[in-house]
């Protein structure tokens, strides 16, 4: 039987073909694209592919294959955007599972019909469910009701051999599978914990002139117990022309909306306002497709120390933006950097976080050759847990292999 019979059988023959350069993921070349429609067309690709000896690389919308360190190889495809839906809601409940192909956009449409919100406000308009999950990618709201981790209640995955499960012993595979890129297995639903959409919101937004200064508004409004779902900061580094912000959220019954934001505003002071709308940088990312990217992550407190270390070694004011509230943001660089100076600047950010309590700096996209000459993860690897439990469900490394890097 040839891989097309194979995955034809699975699929259906309309739903498989011969990969061609369009279908590359992260300049890697792929053998064929499988496309399912069901969980249990998911779980026989796998078990041909475990039969075969064949890698698969899951994917939803594709928005972020090009993120973190690319597949060693890629011989299936697994493109999941027919398995698309809500297969169940109850609203009494704020709870809903929905499958993991099904477009974020189409998830708010949904839920915007019962008063009811995922609070997942992600950077990536196009992304999937399964593919938000994957990469444990979240927005400002991350601020209040935190990353996809914590919103996902139970998940269905396939693994390696074709088996679909909802549990595995020893492990929390609903927070483990969040981040895992696809190396555990393929998500093929997802139950996640909704929240009431509020009746009001309100964002306080602030100029600012400094690093430093968004750390000292940040903090006060951090213990002035106003309560804000999100707190954002943008420092454009000299370019567009934009000067840099900070801005606040407040939700719930109108009134209370925005007397806490009018609240925030004063204590703010410096020309800060009220606006019903928010900023137009408000959950985008600071990157474009063609922009080297970086995560930064640690403590509030200490996040602008990295902000004044990336300068630094730059020489020159970087782009970040990002939840200045939870010390978690993103930085954009020009594609043409050169490789000793990114990797300058990776280690001044890792070596600031290591020395200030802990965090991180991820080289989160960027042209192969720049990635292939400084380090992606930096020290931090994965964790023993997440090393364990993919040696348990993919001891063959078959599923998205090389996408997280060895266990240090």
């Amino acid at each position: 039987m040839t891989v097309i019979e194979g995955l034809a059988e699975a699929c259906g023959p309309d739903h498989v073909w011969e990969a061609g350069p369009a279908d590359a993921v992260d300049g890697v070349p792929v053998g064929w694209v499988a496309a399912p429609g069901a969980a249990e067309d998911v779980s026989e690709v796998l078990r041909f592919a475990a039969a075969e000896g064949l890698s698969v690389v899951p994917t939803g919308a594709g928005t972020k294959l090009d993120w973190g360190l690319p597949p060693t190889h890629v011989d299936i495809l697994l493109d999941l955007g027919r398995m698309s839906g809500i297969l169940d809601h109850d609203p009494g409940e704020l709870i809903a599972t929905i499958a993991a192909g099904t477009p974020m956009r189409a998830i708010r449409a949904h839920l915007l019909r019962e008063g009811q919100r995922l609070a997942l406000d992600v950077g990536s308009p196009a992304a999937t469910l399964g593919g938000v999950l994957a990469a444990n990618e979240a927005g400002p709201l991350r601020h209040r009701f935190g990353a996809p981790r914590d919103l996902v209640m139970g998940v269905r995955v396939a693994l390696d051999e074709g088996s679909l499960e909802r549990h595995v012993d020893g492990f929390d595979l609903a927070r483990h599978v969040c981040g895992s890129y696809g190396t555990l297995g393929v998500i093929t639903e997802a139950t996640v914990r909704l929240e009431p959409m509020p009746a009001a919101r309100a964002w306080v937004i602030r100029p600012v002139t400094t690093p430093r200064e968004v750390q000292q508004l940040t903090e006060a409004l951090l213990a002035s117990h106003l309560e804000a779902a999100a707190i954002e900061a943008d420092l454009p580094g000299g370019s567009g022309g934009r000067p840099a912000e900070l801005a606040a959220l407040f939700e719930g019954a109108r009134d209370a909306a925005f007397s806490r934001a009018e609240a925030a505003a004063k204590l703010l002071g410096g020309g800060a306002t009220v606006e019903q709308l928010p900023p137009a940088w408000w959950g985008r990312y600071p990157f474009s497709a063609e922009d080297v990217a970086l995560k930064l992550w640690g403590r509030p407190s200490e996040l602008f120390a990295v902000v004044y270390a990336l300068r630094d070694a730059a020489g020159t004011p970087v782009p970040v933006r990002g939840s200045v509230g939870l010390g978690v943001a993103h930085a954009s660089l020009p594609d043409s950097v050169a490789p000793e100076r990114l990797a300058g600047m990776l280690t001044a950010a890792r070596t600031v976080l290591l020395a200030r309590g802990g965090g991180g700096c991820t080289l989160l996209r960027a042209p192969l050759e720049l990635r292939e000459l400084v380090e992606t993860y930096g020290p931090g690897r994965i964790d023993d847990a997440s090393a364990r439990l993919k040696l348990a469900l993919d001891p063959e490394d078959r599923l998205a292999p090389g996408r997280l890097p060895d266990p240090a």
